[in-house]
């Protein structure tokens, strides 16, 4: 099957948005992930109105904060920014983890508040129709097989993105981690690397790429296993490291064509 694929944004610093998103349109792209600050992209009438005329929904808005953090500033903003995505039509709302403690290891304990943590944002966001998605990454809080096993077994309202090259960087095989935590997915990031390395702290340090550029994710794999767990949601494809002097926007959905390319190619 044909999946519908967005492009993440997530370095986008106040875009002019309607030029970028008719270009990441002209590319193929379907839909965008955001991590803009509200108060550029305006009320959710003018954002709708230059998604339309792009032919470009928002289709998944990320958290500016965690809920890691039950501080009450982090938590309103969050609210707010989980109303704008309901009243945009947002699939879900991403969000990842905070840092690791500073002075000691990262507990079962400090795992278990963590996924608390996210489930009263899930609730929250419930409310409006709106599902949240726990996006993993390496070097926060959750960094290790086990520990994300444990945070899914404490979640009981958010759900997951999988991020497959995180996922192989922490040496779980991403079509297997997709099988496996298959009743909990409900989003996709497709990322790759060039290199990587891993520091003596254990922080991981990939040299990140277009995807398919290195073939050091088995793309093709992932497709696969996505069509036979029946996954029928959003596929986003995060941009390799910027390139000197073309870090605008409008230089990214330009370099983006390739990867569209790329993976309509291999199936998606």
């Amino acid at each position: 099957m044909s999946y519908k694929l967005a492009y993440s944004t997530l370095r986008w610093q106040n875009p002019d948005l309607e030029p970028a998103l008719n270009r990441l349109a002209e590319a193929g792209w379907q839909g965008w992930e955001s991590r803009l600050p509200l108060n550029w992209m305006g009320t959710p009438e003018r954002l709708r109105r230059v998604c339309d005329d792009a032919g470009m929904p928002l289709v998944v808005l990320t958290a500016n904060g965690t809920p890691d953090s039950r501080d009450r500033e982090n938590i309103e903003s969050n609210r707010r920014r989980m109303e704008f995505a309901a009243e945009m039509g947002c699939d879900c709302f991403m969000y990842m983890n905070g840092g690791k403690p500073d002075d000691r290891p990262v507990s079962d304990d400090d795992v278990r508040a963590a996924a608390e943590g996210a489930d009263e944002w899930a609730e929250y966001a419930a409310q409006f129709g709106l599902e949240l998605t726990y996006h993993i990454h390496t070097n926060l809080l959750v960094d290790s097989i086990d520990h994300w096993k444990l945070y899914m077994e404490n979640l009981r309202t958010a759900k997951l993105c999988i991020d497959v090259s995180h996922a192989q960087l922490w040496g779980y095989d991403p079509v297997a981690s997709l099988w496996d935590f298959r009743a909990q997915l409900n989003y996709v990031h497709l990322q790759d690397w060039a290199t990587t390395t891993r520091r003596a702290d254990g922080y991981y340090d990939p040299q990140w790429c277009q995807v398919g550029e290195h073939g050091n994710v088995d793309f093709p794999a992932i497709r696969g296993v996505l069509d036979e767990i029946g996954y029928d949601r959003w596929v986003t494809a995060c941009p390799g490291q910027p390139i000197p002097g073309r870090e605008d926007p409008m230089s990214e959905a330009e370099r983006s064509d390739g990867m569209v390319t790329y993976l309509r190619g291999i199936g998606y």
